[in-house]
């Protein structure tokens, strides 16, 4: 498939949008949302009674209407109740209420000519919103198309599409009255597929080890997967990936598909026939082939566990994963001496064994997709044989960031080539010493400029989004959904990310009474964020230090030799003390203007990481000046005001373990005791110093059992 070339970004915006200056569609990050179209002041001409003391409107599904847009509907009646008290009714066809919202897939029943039904035809997931006196039409060109207009609805009355992880309560309006507009208009997203991909879990609530903490193995509730696919849909994705290290139940998946979800899963995950659990949870034995993972030995009992995958899922909606890696997200193991072209020929035949195995056993109705996602070791092989490969024409070829928000490589958008392109990103990420980010630090600015290139170069068909467990980068989510689906509306501005930032900062901060002036503080405080957090390396920074200062202190303590901290460690924990005391005075500023449940809020997503930074810096700076003491008295003086900003610090991370998030930033199978994801670790570690009055060393400081 040939892409297109780049257009410029104005022209493509300005080709969007709806004629109609009446019409209410606006450009991403330029007005308010929620809530915006609800009629506040007296009812004016064209305006839409949707609930009330005295009339309740009815909301219309056609009985053949698919599943997704069912549960659209469920949704936007419960909406409906949260702002006025009052719910309608779901019917198939309408009875005698004033007002009827009727959800119409084209196909499954008759539209007004306003629609204008025939533009829409093969506009892949577009919809329109109209109103018709007295009805208001909700039509989509799929059922996700009808279902992603009743979320929009949703939005522009008054319900935030974050409300689970924000806290955001909609304003009460009774009666509820739609104000007068001509049609909203929406045109099909820039990308096709778009979704999250919710790895480690290592945060949700499951059973519990004998240790207290989350077992990895364990299955989380049903409830946090409705949470994630609500969310993806109310911010019109239309993708998720679950978990995959965990033991796979088919109701999470078939719940995202009945919501109108595509199923996919990770890199590893082939098929999305769970490696993970060979022997771990016996599906080896369940598919009757023996567990060992060898293309080269065992090529029939992988290829039988494999179609145990795609028999298990194959009434779903999938994206279907291709490619080989080992069944611990590791690499595959090829015999020594295998040569570059052996490889690529080897993967040449998995993957069109796996595709005409997907063909195969798919129902009539289901049109098969692939993805071959390029992470880790395969980028590299792919870029050098990439001819070898030869992979079939619909697998869709994904693209790795560096797992830090940057594209490691894109497809050249000035060649043309018989394959769709996609991206694989991470506003989240796992990485070496168990290290995982507390909280978000891929900002806006690294988005937009590297979803422009994603966009140049037509990488456009597929977009995956490592996102975790979601709360910690909800910011982030809703920046790349808002671009996944309107790009060239989005990156029309000289300077996307600062108008994204001041756009979430009004929507999410400004409804107070200081209004603008408070949204332009939190837009502030996000800039100084990001400026001091820009990787999750500057989080443990400080952490570091103060294991190493600890060190030392043992040493001091027992009389053997130390040498002081390194002057340029010294230097930057200075620096960045006061980078974070400025930044973390401009949030207590903006927050103190704020409502309380923007309060809430905003110290987590904003404060909680500058204070992690902040704390952890304080106590090193402290334990430095321990170190150099000259008496014991002023050392442990010192030492214990450093105890006092880790407890201080403590008591912070408390304050966001509220419902459901309760917790969040204890240890886990991630976070044990040592490991640098740990927020708790610098406060364990000097507590232990403080108790046994520097006796002994930090190993010994360590719990039994712990690494």
């Amino acid at each position: 498939m040939r892409r297109i070339p780049a257009i410029p970004f104005l022209l493509l915006a300005l080709c969007g949008l709806p004629s109609s200056p009446a019409s209410a569609q606006t450009t991403p990050w330029t007005t308010p949302l929620r809530g915006s179209w609800v009629q506040t002041a007296a009812p004016a001409a064209g305006d839409i009674l949707l609930a009330g003391r005295e009339s309740t409107c009815q909301i219309v599904v056609a009985a053949d209407e698919n599943s997704a847009v069912r549960q659209a509907a469920e949704f936007l009646a419960g909406d409906i109740e949260k702002i006025s008290g009052h719910r309608p009714e779901i019917v198939a066809t309408p009875g005698s209420q004033r007002v009827h919202i009727r959800l119409v897939t084209l196909g499954h029943g008759a539209v007004p000519a306003s629609v204008d039904a025939a533009a829409m035809q093969g506009q892949w997931e577009s919809y329109r919103i109209v109103p018709e006196n007295p009805d208001l039409w909700l039509v989509g060109e799929n059922p996700r198309g009808t279902a992603f207009a009743a979320y929009t609805l949703s939005e522009r009355l008054g319900v935030d599409p974050l409300y689970l992880w924000t806290g955001y309560t909609p304003e009460h309006h009774d009666p509820l009255v739609l104000k007068h507009f001509t049609r909203f208009a929406q045109p099909s997203p820039a990308f096709r597929y778009r979704g999250f991909f919710h790895d480690d879990e290592d945060l949700l609530p499951r059973p519990f080890d004998a240790n207290g903490n989350p077992l990895q193995t364990g299955d989380v509730p049903l409830e946090w997967y409705k949470r994630f696919f609500e969310t993806a849909l109310r911010l019109k994705m239309n993708m998720v990936a679950p978990y995959t290290r965990v033991h796979r139940r088919y109701e999470v998946q078939k719940l995202a598909s009945d919501w109108g979800l595509y199923y996919t899963s990770h890199h590893y995950d082939i098929l999305v026939s769970n490696p993970y659990g060979l022997e771990r949870y016996h599906l080896a034995a369940e598919r009757g082939v023996r567990p060992e993972w060898n293309w080269f030995t065992n090529r029939e009992g992988m290829l039988q566990f494999w179609r145990g995958g795609v028999l298990e899922n194959r009434d779903l909606d999938v994206i279907w994963p291709v490619g080989m890696r080992g069944t611990e997200d590791r690499p595959f193991v090829f015999p020594a001496g295998t040569t570059d072209d052996q490889k690529a020929a080897t993967f040449r035949d998995v993957i069109q064994q796996q595709v005409s195995m997907v063909r195969e056993l798919l129902p009539k109705d289901k049109t098969p997709l692939f993805h071959f996602t390029m992470y880790s070791e395969m980028l590299p092989q792919y870029q050098r044989n990439h001819a070898a490969f030869d992979l079939p024409a619909d697998v869709m070829i994904v693209w790795p960031d560096d797992n830090d928000g940057h594209m490691r490589a894109l497809p050249a958008s000035d060649k043309a080539d018989k394959w769709k392109h996609g991206v694989y990103y991470h506003l989240a990420y796992l990485g070496g010493r168990l290290t995982k980010q507390l909280t978000h630090t891929v900002g806006p600015a690294v988005i937009a400029g590297q979803f422009r290139k994603i966009v140049q170069a037509g990488a456009t068909e597929y977009m995956l989004v490592n996102v975790s467990e979601l709360r910690d980068y909800v910011m982030g989510a809703r920046m790349l959904a808002d671009i996944t689906w309107d790009a060239p509306n989005a990156l029309a501005s000289p300077d996307p990310a600062e108008a994204y930032t001041a756009w979430w900062s009004q929507e999410y901060f400004g409804a107070g009474a200081g209004g603008a002036r408070t949204a332009q503080a939190a837009a502030a405080v996000y800039h100084q964020y990001f400026a001091a957090l820009d990787s999750p390396d500057k989080l443990w920074f400080a952490s570091d230090a103060i294991q190493e200062l600890l060190d030392r202190l043992y040493r001091k303590v027992a009389g053997t030799a130390w040498e002081p901290l390194d002057a340029n460690t010294l230097a930057q924990l200075r620096a960045r003390g006061r980078q974070l005391d400025e930044a973390l005075a401009s949030e207590t500023r903006a927050e103190e203007a704020m409502p309380l449940s923007e309060q809430r809020f905003f110290s987590i997503d904003a404060g909680l990481g500058l204070e992690v930074a902040q704390r952890q810096t304080q106590a090193a700076l402290k334990l430095a000046d321990a170190l150099e003491a000259p008496d014991a008295t002023r050392m442990w003086q010192s030492v214990r005001e450093a105890r006092a900003s880790l407890e201080q610090l403590e008591v912070e991370l408390l304050r966001g373990e509220y419902p459901p998030f309760d917790r969040w930033y204890g240890e886990s199978w991630i976070r044990t005791t040592l490991s640098q994801s740990n927020p708790h670790r610098p406060y364990i570690q000097l507590r232990a110093f403080i108790a046994g009055e520097g006796r002994g060393s930090l190993e010994r400081a360590r719990p039994p059992g712990r690494p």
